[in-house]
């Protein structure tokens, strides 16, 4: 019985589409490509899919090749070869869409992280019973283990905040996430209560946007921003009501680093956005 093909991660086609990228700066074809690295031109599209694992010493072939000195950014793509990256993950590619396996990995790999949420708190700062609250109300609804499954995967994700090699963590929420009750005052007291402790970490910041900061840009979108090796290498990860999608293309991450940094110039300094948090959670 032939094995089933499983799809490559969004760190496998990553690297794919960096060799593309380089390739197509010097204006080679992929049948050129190969010829000039001893191998044909299927073969250069498969690497460049991200469906053919391809070694350190190729890649560094490749890329000096096109003509690539970066050597910080060549390095940084030697670190994404080989096959899947195995992690505590692995357990759940059974259970949930690969997209949401992929930002586990991304996470696993990621140098810093910056997130703004509008509505509710960021997940990687999500309380169990506050995770549960935000993951039953999805529409179209998940049975119950659907949404354990959720909720588990969820909070062992903070292993990239709370775990042996926490990851630098800037996270924006706007007031009205504060506000909006998931699960009741109980949960959402605790929820509070939680963020307050977290917010005390050398890492993480917490950045809250006041009710009277007005208007921002993407405003009505979650944005999620994971630093790679190099700049070049950042991925951006954005929350819509079909699903997510991964964005990499150096003009999105400039735009998406724009965004981030405006938006956190609406933001109370980490002090004061504490204070607010406090001042909601005793009104509860």
């Amino acid at each position: 019985m032939p094995r089933k093909s499983v799809p490559p991660t969004v760190r496998q086609r990553r690297l794919g589409a960096e060799l593309r990228r380089l390739r197509e700066s010097v204006d080679l074809s992929a049948t050129q490509a190969g010829a000039l690295h001893g191998t044909s031109q299927p073969r250069v599209s498969s690497i460049e899919a991200g469906t053919y694992a391809v070694g350190a010493d190729r890649v560094r072939a490749m890329a000096r090749s096109y003509s690539c000195t970066n050597e910080a950014y060549i390095d940084a793509l030697t670190e994404m070869t080989g096959g899947r990256t195995r992690g505590w993950w692995d357990e759940y590619r059974s259970l949930l869409p690969p997209d949401a396996i992929d930002v586990a990995e991304l996470e696993h790999h990621t140098s810093s992280m910056r997130t703004s949420t509008l509505g509710h708190m960021p997940g990687l700062l999500q309380t169990r019973a506050y995770a549960h609250a935000v993951i039953s109300d999805v529409v179209p609804s998940f049975a119950p283990h659907e949404v354990e499954h959720r909720v588990s995967f969820r909070i062992k994700r903070q292993v990239a905040v709370y775990g042996e090699n926490p990851k630098p963590l800037t996270a924006i929420l706007h007031e009205a996430a504060l506000h909006m009750g998931f699960g009741g005052p109980e949960v959402t007291r605790t929820q509070l209560k939680h963020l307050l402790e977290v917010s005390e970490l050398e890492h993480v910041a917490i950045l809250v946007i006041p009710f009277g900061a007005g208007t921002f840009p993407s405003a009505g979108t979650g944005i999620y921003y994971m630093a790679g090796a190099v700049p070049a290498l950042d991925t951006v990860q954005l929350d819509t009501d079909h699903g997510l999608t991964f964005l990499d293309a150096q003009p999105k991450l400039v735009k998406y680093r724009t965004i981030l940094d405006y938006i956190e110039r609406c933001t109370l300094k980490p002090g004061k956005s504490r204070d607010l948090i406090r001042r909601v959670a005793a009104d509860l």
